[in-house]
């Protein structure tokens, strides 16, 4: 049986990624870990997953979580850093 971690871990994304997606999409952990995987291997979906992050940190800056949105702010970085724009061809 696969364990919640062992799915973050094929999933290409961190656990920080994963909630971000939780939260823009208002999903349990688990769906979000699902949707992010999937979106993770398209070419829309790594823009899209930029997108969600830019979003959540964009919330929570309105609401005036200022470490929220800088901790998001590193996850952004981090996404980007090692997700290209589209995946490679298989």
């Amino acid at each position: 049986m696969l364990t919640y971690q062992d799915c973050v871990e094929l999933s290409d994304l961190t656990e920080e990624e994963i909630e971000a997606i939780a939260e823009h999409e208002r999903l349990p952990e688990m769906a979000a870990l699902e949707l992010g995987s999937y979106l993770v291997h398209t070419p829309e979906g790594v823009p899209m997953i930029k997108r969600i992050i830019l979003d959540d940190i964009e919330q929570a800056r309105r609401h005036g979580h200022s470490d929220k949105a800088l901790k998001l702010k590193l996850v952004l970085k981090h996404f980007v850093d090692t997700h290209p724009d589209s995946p490679a061809k298989a």
